[in-house]
């Protein structure tokens, strides 16, 4: 079934409005009519079956048939954090974690990014990135959708460290703790209904530096393989998450 997110403000008592774009989508794409079916979600608190009343240009009004469970989402939140890639591998970044199961994303900037940051053509690319997340949460059928940040320096992205309970720093060239080995003794530590906050930090085609890995375990994070093959840059966050989510439960459970 169709899924779209709102405001909260949209979220009647009885009914919801859905604007813009979706409606758009809806109306156009969907062919929709009045009668059909969709889910949608505030993203926050709010989640409903509704049924379409009418279709008017740039709107669309839905009755709330049922108020939904919100149960989509990792007890593990997930940020990843990828060192700005060349061309659209973002995108694909965004989208694949997205469907996996993260909860925000953090891109930054390191020693080897090879991408030229202009903080003027970054506005546009982060209003992308953030349709692009918002597009794969409701594919993913996601009850958030999650947060997309403008590019942070690598101070920016150290100092970030002390907001997490764990930061795994993904380095082609550790030789010695593997990632499912670093995540195993702080999965085991969560209580079972108990959640936990994770970043994971991805580097750009060129990997990091030596000194960045130094100033990354300093900061707090464990360095950590990914086994061994190396992995593209836009391959690394994708496999990273999906362990980790694997390693709490996420995937053994129905």
């Amino acid at each position: 079934m169709q899924r779209y997110f709102v405001m909260p403000e949209q979220f009647g008592s009885e009914s919801v409005v859905i604007r813009d774009e979706d409606a758009r989508h809806i109306a156009k794409v969907m062919r929709g009519k009045a009668g059909d079916k969709l889910i949608v979600s505030d993203g926050v608190s709010r989640e409903a079956l509704v049924e379409i009343e009418r279709i008017e240009i740039g709107e669309v009004t839905a009755s709330i048939l049922e108020a939904l469970e919100m149960t989509h989402e990792p007890r593990v939140r997930i940020t990843v954090a990828q060192s700005l890639p060349k061309g659209d591998k973002m995108e694909t970044v965004i989208q694949k974690c997205t469907e996996i199961g993260a909860v925000a994303f953090a891109p930054f900037l390191s020693e080897r990014t090879i991408v030229q940051y202009d903080e003027r053509k970054e506005s546009k690319r982060l209003e992308r990135w953030r349709k692009i997340c918002k597009e794969a949460a409701e594919q993913a059928h996601r009850n958030i959708v999650p947060a997309v940040a403008a590019p942070l320096s690598w101070k920016q992205l150290l100092q970030s460290f002390a907001g997490y309970d764990a930061v795994y720093f993904c380095y082609e060239k550790e030789e010695g703790q593997q990632l499912r080995h670093a995540t195993a003794p702080w999965v085991a530590s969560l209580a079972p209904q108990a959640s936990g906050k994770v970043m994971i930090v991805v580097g750009p085609e060129g990997g990091f530096t030596p000194e960045e890995c130094q100033a990354a375990e300093a900061a707090g994070a464990v360095s950590v393989g990914l086994g061994r093959r190396i992995l593209r840059c836009e391959t690394a966050g994708m496999v990273a998450a999906a362990c980790i989510l694997y390693e709490s439960g996420e995937m053994g459970e129905a």
